[in-house]
């Protein structure tokens, strides 16, 4: 979930920890895509985030923010798509 007031990206604490413990078992790549179609991995999330405010709305559970200006635009990650008429 990506904040338009205060241009911060915001994932779950739990989810974090259960990412970064699936990548290091399986060795596959987790990668969480926002709205504005930012892209960061747990990794990035735990090194780059501060843990939000406790609140009472929503499920309450813990959560990182993380400023959108770090994550990685969707193109820079995964690439551009080029059509089939665009190759010709």
């Amino acid at each position: 979930m990506t904040s338009s007031t205060t241009r911060r990206h915001a994932v779950e604490r739990s989810a974090v920890m259960a990412h970064l413990h699936l990548t290091a078992w399986t060795q596959l790549p987790v990668a969480y895509v926002f709205d504005d179609l930012g892209v960061l991995t747990p990794l990035d999330v735990l090194l780059s985030g501060r843990t939000g405010p406790l609140t009472a709305e929503g499920s309450g559970s813990p959560y990182i923010l993380v400023p959108v200006a770090r994550s990685l635009a969707f193109d820079e990650v995964f690439g551009t798509v080029t059509l089939a008429t665009e190759r010709l």
